[in-house]
């Protein structure tokens, strides 16, 4: 872990601080993308035929969302540091014994599940009305939940779809997303101090325009670990709880992709 960044960084200079319309753009442009991809190409019939929606969104991520994060962290490095490197995500980084970063982020994940049995029902609750309404206008392709649509795959397919959720929901994604929000974007607007993990915080969480619920749940689950990694300086106690919290959601997909092989 602590291999990435072997001393801290110094803050981020305010010739180097990027304008909120700026981390805006960075964050919803991507996210705009893929989720424009992902209903396109999810609507035609060859492909909801080939590969499960699942697939799909994973495999557009990796083409688009995924690296256009990442690309943002490498020339933003290469233009403070003089290479392309990792390092604008590790600019406000030190070091923890990696025993504390699993403490912290196990409780911090032990916190998100406690919102998702309390806020995450409330919310699905008042939001139910626009939920059923977005659904009568998508396929029931979209439907990560629908058995019946599964039936129609093979079980090659199936096992494929697992692989894929857990490599890409469990680690890939969560430690680029955490490199791109907690330790590049949250550094670039540190001007706002205390207040700048809960902005990022808030972004992250609406930027999931192809899960567009839950975002209040978001907010209140994976605040405390986003603030404690600013707090300690460390985005890994960040990034354990992220791959936890996205570990749990993958298991009980994959368990219900197993009910249908």
């Amino acid at each position: 872990m602590e291999t990435l960044a072997s001393k801290p960084q110094s803050s981020v200079s305010i010739s180097n601080q990027l304008k909120l319309w700026q981390v805006l753009l960075l964050v919803f442009v991507p996210a705009s993308l893929i989720t424009l991809a992902y209903v396109g190409i999810g609507h035609i019939s060859a492909v909801q035929n080939v590969m499960p929606s699942l697939t799909l969104f994973f495999l557009l991520a990796v083409l688009i969302l995924f690296p256009i994060e990442i690309l943002v962290v490498l020339f933003a490095s290469k233009k403070e540091f003089g290479r392309y490197s990792l390092q604008s995500a590790f600019t406000n980084y030190q070091k923890l014994p990696w025993w504390q970063i699993a403490l912290y982020g196990v409780l911090t994940w032990g916190f998100a599940g406690l919102m998702a049995v309390t806020i995450m029902p409330l919310e699905n609750m008042l939001f139910a009305p626009f939920s059923e309404w977005l659904s009568e206008l998508l396929p029931a392709y979209f439907d990560w939940t629908n058995f019946a649509f599964l039936e129609q795959y093979t079980r090659s397919t199936l096992i494929l779809t697992a692989i894929v959720i857990f490599v890409f929901n469990v680690f890939i994604g969560p430690f680029i997303e955490e490199l791109f929000f907690r330790g590049y974007l949250t550094a670039k607007i540190s001007r706002y101090k205390k207040y700048a993990p809960l902005i990022i915080t808030v972004l992250f969480s609406f930027y999931h325009f192809w899960l567009p619920f839950n975002n209040l749940f978001r907010v209140f689950a994976f605040f405390p670990a986003f603030y404690l990694a600013w707090k300690k300086k460390n985005i890994f106690i960040a990034i354990v709880c992220h791959c936890l919290s996205n570990l749990f959601s993958s298991i009980s997909i994959i368990i219900m992709l197993s009910s249908v092989l």
